[in-house]
């Protein structure tokens, strides 16, 4: 009896590769993540007045969730789990409001207000499959489409040198130079490689790219020298307290993560299983997002969520494979269980990453404009989008065009474009006429018959 062969394929989502061919297309996950995940608690850390002791704490859980959290989407729980080719983890979406909130009540107020924040998202999870008809294409299109755009100045930022525009290299040629080669790289392995050359375009680039880097003295392996091999994670690291402020901010940011939740695991589905997203992989991403956040504030781990630059990773290679994912989960795990292995990570100057990730938000615009089409192009469909970019892109350029708005409102939208989006078209989807291409046909036909009636009138000698 002939035995039925391993599915080896890097295009399907069980499909089982061999280790060899799966790791470049892993760490390219790795890296195009790792600046993500370690930025917010640096920046969280410095907002909260945290000890160099307890900064390294909040990175070290931060890679180490990130890890977890992605292998517990892939494979799932019961009903917990997308069980998409997605990464999730520590990431930007939070920082804005976990600033605020931390500048006021320390990362104790963080934690707790995360925990009441985790739980509304599982509570959005479970709903979500009786209101899903309220997140058409073109609100998920139109959420995505944002996502993309508003990235677009974080890969600039990397290419000029650092996330801090106040730095002061920033905008320096050199780093210019490192980040235009490896842009260049990746453009030139993506669309004249092949095989596995062609999948892995984005490791390629960023191998070029260190080894200018290092060529050009922008490497230090400062931190990797201090780092520990081995940190174990302790449960309850910080105290959690409650604050209302801290927690209607903290729940009202979780439920608009949610809607850019939605919008990844659909631009996921789309772009690399071209089909529509199922509801029982949104209910259960949305449901192991809130857990996942829920349970991380009892070891000192940030928000998580779903990371928007691999998904456009995803989106470009079309490589779906879990397996492939599983083990750029695994490398996140074994960073953060040793910190020096997650220092020589960091090591991978700020230029290298911007080079490498500009395309990949490139295509996450893309696959948002593929989710848009999916409904008509109508004057109402087109409305809703115009009005969601006009708006959440605009207030994102200037403001402080909101500066005399409550101090919450404020940390709410605006940094987070994706936030103002979200609510408009969600709120514009719900209230304008639902009409059709044929309906608004049928309309002008209408005027013209109308006109052309009230045209005969006119031409008629009028009566005495």
């Amino acid at each position: 009896m002939q035995t039925p062969s391993r599915n080896t394929s890097i295009f399907d989502f069980h499909g089982r590769p061999p280790f060899l061919k799966a790791l470049p297309l892993s760490l390219q996950h790795v890296l195009a993540m790792i600046a993500g995940v370690i930025t917010p608690p640096i920046i969280i850390a410095g907002v909260v007045g945290a000890t160099p002791a307890e900064k390294l704490l909040l990175i070290q859980i931060a890679v180490l969730a990130s890890g977890i959290c992605t292998l517990f989407h892939l494979y799932g729980v019961w009903k917990f789990g997308a069980r998409l080719p997605a990464i999730f983890g520590v990431g930007f979406a939070y920082v804005p409001t976990l600033i605020a909130v931390g500048g006021q009540f320390g990362i104790e107020g963080i934690l707790g207000a995360q925990l009441i924040g985790g739980i509304t998202m599982m509570v959005v999870g479970y709903a979500i499959q009786y209101i899903r008809h309220l997140f058409p294409p073109v609100v998920a299109g139109t959420v995505v489409l944002v996502i993309g755009l508003s990235l677009y100045d974080i890969s600039i930022r990397y290419m000029a040198g650092s996330g801090n525009v106040d730095a002061p290299d920033f905008g320096d040629p050199l780093h210019w130079l490192v980040g235009i080669v490896t842009l260049l790289t990746v453009l030139a392995a993506s669309q004249f490689g092949r095989g596995v050359v062609k999948l892995s375009a984005i490791i390629i680039g960023i191998a070029v790219g260190y080894l200018l880097s290092l060529a050009l003295g922008m490497v230090s392996f400062t931190a990797v020298v201090e780092a520990e091999w081995v940190a174990l994670p302790e449960v309850m690291p910080f105290e959690l307290e409650f604050h209302t402020a801290a927690i209607v901010s903290m729940v009202v940011i979780c439920v608009i993560n949610s809607v850019q939740t939605i919008g990844d695991l659909s631009a996921t589905s789309v772009a690399g299983m071209n089909r529509e997203l199922k509801t029982r992989e949104l209910t259960g991403g949305l449901l192991g997002n809130g857990l996942t956040t829920a349970a991380s504030a009892f070891f000192g781990a940030l928000p998580t969520s779903t990371f928007s630059q691999n998904v456009g990773i995803v989106a470009m290679t079309k490589v779906i494979s879990r397996a492939v994912l599983a083990i750029a989960g695994l490398f996140m795990i074994l960073a953060g269980l040793s910190p020096k292995f997650g220092a020589i990570m960091t090591t991978i100057p700020y230029p290298v990453l911007g080079g490498a990730t500009i395309t990949v938000f490139g295509m996450i615009t893309m696959t948002g404009i593929q989710l848009l089409i999916k409904d008509e192009l109508s004057a109402r469909n087109m409305t809703i989008v115009g009005l969601s970019l006009a708006l959440s892109l605009g207030i994102a350029q200037v403001p402080s065009a909101i500066a005399q708005f409550p101090a919450m409102l404020q940390n709410l939208i605006g940094g987070a474009p994706i936030v103002v989006a979200a609510i408009t078209a969600f709120v514009l989807n719900l209230v304008l006429p639902r009409t059709s291409l044929a309906d608004e046909a049928r309309e002008r036909e209408a005027i013209a018959r109308a006109d052309a009636g009230q045209g005969v009138a006119d031409a008629l000698p009028s009566e005495r």
